[in-house]
């Protein structure tokens, strides 16, 4: 390990889900002095991956979870999402880059988890909102299914069908196009459970 600070871009791009300051991308972005630069992040969210080298002037903060359809998000998530918070609460002056290994199941739960909890949208407008900007991503099903059980606790309805995501690039943003102007739930939510009338079209 140690503080060697790397002058490396990361090889796989990172991908601005929510501007202006959530990030997702790939470890090796955590460590790259010019692109945590270029794009003024002041922390990292490590999520399971532990960066080579941690740059100077940037906050690392760090959750433990593994790559397994049987791990447990629950608990990650909530302690995510106020991490988050926090630094967007710094009104455009934090910045935070999620990372995992590769960007593609771990740190993409963890930020669909903070869309839905914190940004009041359904499970499929979330996961839209960030397969439009990184099509790659794909959570294990394990993961998955945990997204679905949060949204049904959250909203007490489900907006994705599907168990799994398509292996394909393309029929991954196939399945999630349509919801490109995907209104937030959370007010619809609320309201369904004060009033029986004027129930909004999906």
């Amino acid at each position: 390990m140690g503080k060697r600070q790397t002058s490396k871009a990361p090889q796989d791009p990172v991908s601005l889900v929510l501007p202006p300051s959530l990030f997702l991308g790939p470890c090796s972005a955590a460590s790259s002095r010019p692109f945590l630069t270029r794009s003024s992040i002041t922390h990292v969210l490590s999520v399971g991956a532990n960066p080579s080298a941690k740059v100077d002037g940037v906050i690392y903060h760090r959750l433990s979870l593994s790559d397994s359809v049987s791990s447990s998000i629950p608990k990650i998530a909530d302690a995510a999402c106020e991490i988050i918070d926090a630094i967007a609460s710094k009104k455009g002056t934090g910045k935070i880059l999620v990372h995992c290994s590769a960007g593609i199941s771990r740190s993409p739960t963890v930020v669909a988890a903070y869309l839905m909890k914190r940004k009041g949208m359904a499970l499929k407008a979330a996961l839209g909102q960030i397969i439009r900007v990184r099509p790659q991503i794909s959570p294990n099903a394990g993961f998955l299914r945990q997204l679905k059980e949060m949204e049904m606790e959250l909203y007490g309805s489900s907006s994705l069908e599907v168990m799994e995501l398509p292996k394909r690039e393309k029929d991954r943003l196939a399945l999630f196009e349509e919801h490109e102007e995907q209104p937030k739930v959370a007010t619809a939510a609320v309201a369904t459970a004060t009033t029986s009338s004027n129930f909004p079209d999906r």
